[in-house]
């Protein structure tokens, strides 16, 4: 299974131990983490978590990708797929072994760093990892989540085709959630 792979504008591949920097540019910026985790993060503690955020599992298809772009190289964020936690507050990063699909909700996501918000790459991001979900991998569904008050982010799920599900139940709380079928994906990608 190739797993880096590119869209329009970016080049997706598995997020690897020299993206340190990547992590960093994101988890400590309070703007970016605004509604996905509860706080920042310190380097120290990316650099120790790293060896878990590069982590796959499903034959290499369940994990985080890191975007560039394919004009500058530059690092612009990352895209998930991912369990969803359900009454944890953060992925079970020890589901992420071996070759097998981990049982329960695969997540699709994205964080992008703030100097790539606006420019629609979160879209593309999204879309880009649909199509690898349900056209290379096994998966024959894909979950997604937002916070209640992340309004922009629910409108690119929505126009990436995943159906809304009303409340659900994701990282200890009841939050939009929306949900797509390999065979709602193939009937969008006509």
């Amino acid at each position: 299974m190739n797993l880096t792979f590119e869209s329009e504008r970016l080049t997706f591949r598995p997020l690897a131990k020299g993206d340190l920097d990547l992590a960093i540019a994101q988890w400590t910026d309070p703007e970016v983490v605004k509604y996905v985790a509860e706080r920042t993060y310190s380097e120290a503690e990316l650099a120790r978590d790293m060896p878990l955020f590069i982590r796959r599992c499903g034959g290499g298809c369940i994990g985080i990708w890191c975007l560039t772009d394919k004009t500058t190289g530059e690092k612009i964020g990352t895209a998930i797929l991912l369990p969803m936690p359900v009454e944890l507050d953060d992925t079970d990063w020890d589901l992420l072994i071996g070759d097998d699909i981990p049982d329960g909700d695969i997540e699709v996501g994205y964080i992008l760093k703030r100097s790539a918000w606006g420019k629609g790459y979160a879209t593309e991001a999204c879309m880009r990892m649909l199509r690898f979900a349900f056209e290379v991998s096994p998966l024959e569904e894909v979950v997604a989540c937002t916070d209640p008050d992340n309004v922009a982010s629910q409108r690119i799920l929505t126009k990436c085709g995943m159906i809304p599900q009303g409340q659900i139940r994701a990282y200890q709380e009841d939050i939009p959630g929306f949900r797509m079928t390999r065979a709602e994906w193939r009937q969008l990608s006509q």
